[in-house]
């Protein structure tokens, strides 16, 4: 069975798959950022372990039965974070205990980045995801909230990459960074 949508369609599992973790990724940096009055991580929450969480594992399992370890490892493993972020939210976990959860997940983020290929859209939104878990690790460790705000507009840049990545790929916009290239468009 092929993996797109619909006949005709350029969407598939990893398309919305990058869709997902780019609208998790953004609310959950811009709650970290502090820049919308009144708006927090926690209130990502309910993003978190739907879209980020349930749907993200699942179109991982989808990607695995697909044939594409990357992205059934890249989704799955994600979605196990943010479902299992989303739950922990709120709950009376040390500093320490939230800092080794983030620094566990960013090695995840870190093996991503060297396994990816697609340059920028590729290795860029997990190596801008390892990062903002490293600094949201160390803020956790050294309860400083300039490094875990510094966290925060990392992932949110990170979840406008891999929006745009998902965006591009279903309207067949051009990919290429740099140096135009004729005929370079985005793929699922």
């Amino acid at each position: 069975m092929d993996k797109d949508v619909a006949a005709g369609s350029s969407a598939t599992t990893s398309t919305l798959g990058h869709l997902a973790l780019g609208l998790t990724l953004l609310a959950f940096g811009l709650g970290h950022t502090g820049i919308i009055d009144g708006v927090s991580a926690a209130d990502s929450v309910l993003l978190a372990t739907y879209v980020g969480g349930a749907a993200l594992f699942l179109l991982g399992l989808m990607e695995y039965r697909g044939g594409n370890g990357f992205n059934g490892t890249a989704f799955a493993g994600l979605g196990v974070f943010w479902f299992t972020w989303a739950k922990g939210a709120g709950a009376s976990a040390s500093a320490e205990a939230a800092g080794t959860f983030l620094v566990l997940f960013a090695l995840l983020a870190l093996t991503l980045t060297v396994a990816a290929a697609g340059g920028v859209f590729g290795q860029g939104v997990y190596a801008l995801l390892t990062l903002s878990l490293l600094l949201l690790a160390v803020g956790a460790f050294a309860d400083s909230g300039g490094l875990a705000k510094a966290g925060g507009w990392v992932a949110a840049v990170a979840g406008l990459l891999a929006w745009y990545g998902a965006t591009a790929a279903l309207a067949k916009w051009p990919m290429a960074v740099g140096r135009a290239r004729r005929g370079a468009v985005a793929t699922g």
